[in-house]
């Protein structure tokens, strides 16, 4: 029989450890989900002849959890947060049963994008669900567990996705998703409350329109400039300011709207405003991290890309202490803006000590940067949830916390081309400077496609590509060997420059993040308080923005 039918989303008793059970497992599955099909794409790859539709497997899921992430939140605090776990696991089931059946890439690609409609459900669902389990004082400590386990899942994932691609067959990756989600479905199904509104609410539908509608050209303006088209080609800049202008008009439209998805009140609030630019300023800092740093320890440290992939883990080991410390911290205390500070200082700090590093950096200088590094992000990280939901109504909640998720996973989505553009930029500019002009004279004379190749930092880095393009300096006769060892030099010089102004891009974001830290206003956390007497939600209907007043 399926839980209760109730008039809030409050989860009491024994029942809200059940419910804890199935948003970890959610969580945990959600988010291994990611690094698991990143390390089978190789083999995915070589089986389906799809190489140039490539980032289209993970750019598909990534548009279509984004964009459907406020959408769920507003609706979950109308009608509760049941129909929407169910609805996102079961679309998360049938798109990974059909990724397992996929035969072109074109249908993997398809399968990745309703599993991605399914995701957006998991992403913000679980966040809210602590919110409706633990009052604002206990929710510290249990959002660090969410977010760590986040952190455990990008260091099993690509283990586990390599062990299930070599015994079982690339299928499977998706396959290993449906006996974990049907775990996760009967839980909810069964111990999550279903909510009886006490009036019918309406359904923003042309607002809805207008967000995917706004996001979707925006998603791709991002992630195809710098790569597919040139940041300044008219395709870009078409998708960017086309996006713009619908969102914009989204917005005017939500001012109108009689039960807007995303009420533009709500950044009347100082401290919903803050923690949004900090939540893109700290996702666009770690993403930014865990796309560049193998780069960095392939092409100047040297390492095999197993090696660099390893630099990863102790990032995400101190991500997952600092989620856990800063949780209790703030549990314990009530408070969080000095563990804001402190975690903003550490990230800063990290960031820094990246941008010391040189062509002589070793591996363990490395490993003690990065382990500061993800120590302040993982205090920043559950810090922002807890914060944004503690200064607003409970009723409220799915819609403000979905609208943090969303900008967060946006952060992460623009971080990669604005990132890989600066390295992209200084490498070209740097590499002639580096080689001697006898060797740029060499890389004249080399065929049109290995000219090309030695312009792409990132390419250069792979033992595959660099042993093609020693292959083509062996043109040069005895002198061949010569020429490449130089040329190998002078990248990783131009390399280690490129990545330098990467990673003081990334600390001028840190230092904004540091910023936002001590103008955030401090509410001390609620303890006993998940909603709103009748008389004040009667009060304050419609007019999210009612948490202002405590906010300044």
């Amino acid at each position: 029989m399926g839980a209760q039918v109730r008039t809030t989303n409050r989860i009491e008793g024994s029942q809200r450890w059940w419910v804890l059970t199935a948003v970890l497992v959610t969580m945990f599955f959600s988010s291994l989900d990611q690094t698991v099909v990143s390390t089978a794409m190789p083999v995915i790859i070589s089986q389906l002849k799809g190489f140039a539709m490539y980032a289209w497997v993970f750019t598909a899921y990534m548009m279509t959890s984004a964009v459907t992430v406020p959408i769920y939140g507003k609706l979950s605090d109308v009608y509760g947060r049941k129909p929407f776990y169910i609805f996102g696991l079961a679309v998360f089931m049938v798109g990974s049963a059909i990724s397992g059946q996929a035969h072109s890439m074109g249908a993997l690609i398809a399968a990745r994008a309703a599993q991605g409609i399914g995701a957006g459900a998991m992403l913000s669902m679980p966040r809210a669900s602590i919110g409706d389990i633990f009052n604002p004082r206990e929710r510290g400590r249990w959002m660090g567990l969410i977010v760590a386990t986040f952190g455990l899942a990008s260091i099993a994932g690509p283990s586990f996705g390599g062990w299930i691609t070599d015994t079982f067959g690339w299928p499977w990756v998706f396959y290993v998703n449906l006996p974990v989600a049907a775990l996760a479905l009967f839980l909810v199904w069964r111990f999550m409350p279903a909510v009886r509104t006490p009036q019918e609410a309406r359904v923003d539908y042309w607002g809805s329109f207008l967000l995917v509608a706004g996001l979707l050209p925006i998603l791709l303006g991002f992630t195809w400039a710098g790569t597919t088209y040139p940041w300044g080609s008219w395709q870009t800049i078409a998708l960017l300011v086309g996006g713009v202008a619908i969102v914009a008009a989204f917005l005017l439209y939500e001012r109108r709207a009689p039960d807007p998805i995303l009420n533009p009140e709500l950044f009347k609030n100082a401290i919903f405003t803050n923690t949004m630019v900090i939540g893109v300023l700290v996702s666009m800092v770690m993403f930014g991290a865990l796309s560049f740093l193998p780069v960095f320890v392939q092409g100047v440290v040297g390492l095999s890309a197993e090696q660099s992939g390893l630099v990863l883990t102790p990032m995400m080991l101190s991500f997952t202490a600092g989620s856990v410390i800063g949780g209790q911290v703030m549990s314990r205390s009530g408070r969080y803006k000095a563990l804001a500070v402190a975690g903003a200082v550490f990230m800063a700090a990290g960031m820094y000590l990246l941008t010391t590093m040189t062509f002589q950096t070793t591996y363990p200088t490395v490993i003690r940067n990065v382990l500061v590094l993800g120590l302040g992000v993982g205090a920043i990280m559950p810090l922002l949830t807890t914060v944004v939901q503690n200064a607003f109504p409970y009723r409220v909640m799915g819609m403000v916390n979905s609208s943090q998720q969303f900008v967060m996973s946006l952060g992460g989505v623009i971080a990669a081309p604005i990132l890989g553009s600066v390295l992209s930029s200084t490498f070209l500019r740097e590499l002639p400077l580096n080689l001697p002009p006898a060797l740029r004279t060499a890389l004249s004379h080399l065929p049109p496609a290995a000219r090309g190749a030695v312009r792409d930092p990132q390419g250069l880095v792979t033992a595959q590509a660099q042993a093609a393009v020693q292959g083509e300096f062996s043109h040069f006769g005895t002198a061949g060997h010569a020429l490449y060892t130089t040329f190998i030099h002078g990248v990783r010089l131009a390399l280690t420059d490129g990545m330098h102004d990467l990673f003081v891009i990334a600390l001028a974001l840190a230092l904004g993040t540091l910023l936002g830290a001590v103008l955030l206003r401090e509410i001390p956390l609620k303890q006993n308080e998940f909603f709103e007497s009748p008389q004040a939600a009667d009060q304050s209907k419609g007019d999210p923005s009612t948490a202002n007043e405590a906010a300044r």
